[in-house]
């Protein structure tokens, strides 16, 4: 008995309940299905992403190869990606176009928080998406010293310019005072200058923005409660249970303003032996995925101590750091944890109702 024929039609419904990374939605109701060919037994397909989900693009791309092999065998598959341009709206008075607002906190300072922003900024660049960084530790901005630039942020029609580092946009009050002077502000102050950072910088569209935020629970986390919808926070602390305590202020801070926590990362979370490999758990043990668990909080993973890193950090080449073998998985897992989060997040959401059809009439009430 000859075997039926597969047909385009069978392929589009199948693909119609593949969902988008970013919006949840169908790839084939948001017209991201840019290429379908089929030839006898041979399928290619080309899928147009954002570069929103630039990180999981090839995750994405198994995946779908593997819902098409699953329900049809025969065919041999090839899947491509493609950017599918979907720009970020503005939100609010603010006017900022970011698509993902994720702060990075700590309950103490000297956990490497800002580094850990930095990681963020640098790989979800390099993996393809639209990246920002603010440097929102007004005190103790150390942004500008790990990314290695001194430079100045210009005025264009009354909109800063943000600094311009491997493609990234930075803005830190670093950039503004100089190093060996003190900013001494009260919380107005601050609010202020968070406000002016936020509404009046030319951040133009960007994928995500990142907020490396001051440490401890002071008046940041509620001046941007307040002014924007931040997608949420990551909190990062080190092993020891010192540190521990203050992350769990932190994330009890961070819920108490409504403000999502997405995430704690362990830095600093064991030494690997550049000459054995071996590894000491100088600072304890699993201390954060064990607390991650008790505060029903996702765990995205750990960072190793590593002096290649530190080196790195402190030449102002932090965005060399995916370079550094032993470090570089650690590095790559919290971005993929972070973004693979956010998805998730996104297909949990309620379902919305299906896009209208190009050129047909909406049905009569």
């Amino acid at each position: 008995m000859a075997e039926s024929v597969i047909t385009e039609s069978e392929i589009r419904k199948l693909l119609d309940g593949f969902k988008d990374p970013e919006s949840g939605r169908s790839i084939v109701q948001l017209e991201q299905v840019h290429q379908l060919r089929l030839d006898g037994e041979k399928l290619a397909v080309t899928v147009g992403l954002t570069t929103w989900s630039a990180p999981l693009w090839d995750q994405t791309r198994r995946e779908l190869t593997e819902v098409i092999r699953k329900r049809f065998p025969r065919l041999e598959v090839t899947v491509e990606t493609e950017v599918h341009d979907r720009p970020a709206e503005k939100t609010g008075e603010m006017g900022l176009a970011a698509k993902s607002v994720i702060a990075i906190g700590s309950g103490k300072g000297g956990v490497g928080k800002s580094s850990i922003a930095a990681y963020f900024a640098f790989g979800f660049s390099r993996a393809g998406c639209k990246v920002g960084l603010l440097d929102a530790d007004v005190y103790g901005p150390s942004i500008p010293q790990l990314i290695g630039s001194d430079g100045r942020p210009e005025m264009i029609d009354n909109r800063i310019q943000p600094v311009m580092v491997d493609g990234i946009r930075v803005m830190s009050m670093g950039f503004l005072v100089p190093s060996d002077q003190a900013v001494i502000w009260r919380g107005p102050m601050l609010h202020g200058a968070l406000t002016q950072f936020l509404r009046d910088t030319d951040w133009g569209d960007l994928d995500y923005l990142f907020i490396d935020m001051p440490p401890g629970t002071g008046d940041i986390p509620l001046s941007l409660s307040q002014l924007l919808p931040l997608t949420g926070a990551v909190v990062v602390c080190t092993p020891q249970d010192v540190a521990l305590l203050d992350a769990t202020k932190a994330i009890a801070m961070f819920r108490k303003v409504e403000i999502p926590v997405l995430g704690m990362i362990e830095n600093m979370s064991f030494f690997l032996c550049p000459q054995c490999g071996g590894r000491s758990d100088i600072f304890g043990s699993g201390g954060a995925k064990q607390r991650a668990a008790a505060l029903n909080v996702p765990f995205l993973g750990e960072v190793p101590l590593n002096e290649q890193l530190r080196i790195l950090g402190d030449q102002g080449k932090v965005g060399d750091s995916f370079g550094v073998e032993p470090a570089r998985p650690y590095l790559d897992a919290i971005c993929h944890n972070l973004v693979g989060g956010l998805t998730e997040r996104h297909r949990r959401a309620p379902e919305m109702p299906d896009l209208p059809v190009l050129g047909q009439k909406p049905a009569s009430p």
